[in-house]
């Protein structure tokens, strides 16, 4: 069985306060015009007129080279977290993802990462959870790589 793991309440509410960003900035506020901004806290949509953030988060315990760091975009509301955890959250919404494996170190699991058409992304991920060296997998845009949500096992 896998999860769909949202980011952490913690970091979503650094970042509304102005904490910076994982490259030391104060995250930007801007207005949504619609959907195409999915929120990495409650992993919906931003509606049209909401204020959100774009900043730049690192997805990892620590700074290495496989530690990747892209936008994002989040409430800048307080939102509540995701927890259908084994239900395809509602924001991903393109036809297709990619959807990569990582290891117990955080770093890629070579061979692992591949573009998944979104009706796939859970049996992909229930094989790939299967394998001893992977950890947990990240779902990412697959035209732009921004990190979506993470996916664990059970």
């Amino acid at each position: 069985m896998i999860t769909f793991t949202a980011m952490p309440t913690e970091h979503a509410e650094h970042l509304r306060n102005s904490g910076p960003d994982a490259y030391g900035n104060t995250p930007e506020t801007a207005v949504s015009d619609g959907p195409g901004h999915p929120c990495r806290h409650c992993l919906e949509n931003i509606d049209a007129g909401e204020d959100y953030l774009i900043l730049a988060y690192r997805p990892f315990p620590s700074l290495q080279p496989y530690a990747e760091t892209g936008p994002i975009f989040l409430h800048a509301k307080r939102c509540k977290r995701y927890e259908a955890t084994e239900i395809m959250p509602p924001m991903l919404e393109s036809p297709d993802y990619i959807v990569r494996g990582y290891g117990s170190n955080d770093r890629i699991v070579y061979g692992s990462g591949a573009v998944t058409s979104t009706s796939d992304i859970a049996n992909r991920a229930e094989i790939l959870l299967a394998r001893e060296d992977i950890a947990y997998l990240h779902v990412r845009s697959a035209r732009n790589n921004c990190f979506q949500c993470r996916i664990d096992k059970v």
